[in-house]
């Protein structure tokens, strides 16, 4: 599933070949994703694009008569093709610009989202957490967030609500930079370790964004969809692999359904 660096990269990738272009038409090829597409869409139809901006794991097309909201879902991407270029089995919906360039967008499992707000606010972006690399999201706001919740610090910071764009892979690596315990309580943890935790999360997303920026040539190759760029893991999917620090094996366990990956030794 694309994480927030994979769609802050995506997004960093289409921006250059649609900002400042025009919209000369918009196909959909179903009339639904995750939900129906809906027809006010078409309103952006000879619109210049003036910005791409991402909250969260959703980019939002902005012009002066409406915003596209999209979300990639489980499998969807973002290419940028020739007009000519013929659509396959998962090209669900094309953006075509008059300067004769298409965003297309590929979902095999159709989880993604198309969807429109006249003013770039939209229902699935309410009641949603700080971005992870604001100044708003900080030591501070976690502890008060935290405080007196019982709910195991991983499961705690992968919440939207708590903060967005914190998923399963970057949960895992944070807490073992961090030295925190996966299934540690949320309120447990102190000022000192919320300090560490935000830090190491900040890194590692911020890491995982600039190994992506060596992919943004693959937006504009009409032979292959973007691929998401090689992580450079310490714990996730190591389970028996000696740690890193210690030499420890790691080990694995599911919270709230997700396979989580720690050290028992270096993890307190």
């Amino acid at each position: 599933m694309p994480e927030l660096p994979e769609v802050e990269v995506s997004r960093m990738g289409i921006s250059p070949h649609l900002v400042g272009e025009t919209i000369r038409s918009l196909t959909f090829r179903t009339p639904k994703l995750r939900w129906d597409i809906p027809v006010e869409l078409k309103q952006l139809e000879g619109q210049v694009i003036r910005d791409i901006r991402r909250r969260a794991k959703y980019l939002i097309i902005e012009t002066d008569a409406g915003c596209a909201i999209v979300h990639l879902g489980m499998s969807g991407s973002l290419r940028i093709l020739d007009a000519e270029f013929p659509p396959s089995k998962h090209d669900h919906v094309d953006l075509l610009l008059t300067n004769g360039k298409l965003l297309r967008y590929n979902d095999p499992r159709r989880f993604g989202a198309w969807l429109f707000s006249q003013d770039g606010e939209h229902a699935v972006l309410g009641h949603m957490g700080p971005e992870p690399l604001t100044d708003e999201f900080n030591a501070e706001y976690m502890l008060q967030k935290a405080l007196n919740k019982r709910v195991a610090v991983k499961q705690f910071i992968m919440d939207n609500k708590v903060v967005v764009g914190v998923g399963n892979i970057y949960a895992s690596e944070s807490l073992f930079s961090a030295k925190v315990h996966p299934t540690r309580a949320a309120g447990s943890l102190t000022l000192t370790e919320w300090d560490s935790l935000v830090s190491d999360i900040k890194q590692v997303l911020t890491t995982s964004i600039k190994q992506g920026g060596t992919t943004l040539k693959d937006f504009a190759q009409a032979d292959g969809k973007p691929g998401y760029f090689a992580q450079e893991l310490q714990v996730y999917g190591k389970v028996g692999d000696p740690c890193p620090n210690c030499g420890e094996e790691i080990e694995a366990l599911k919270i709230s359904q997700r396979n989580t990956f720690f050290c028992p030794h270096c993890q307190i």
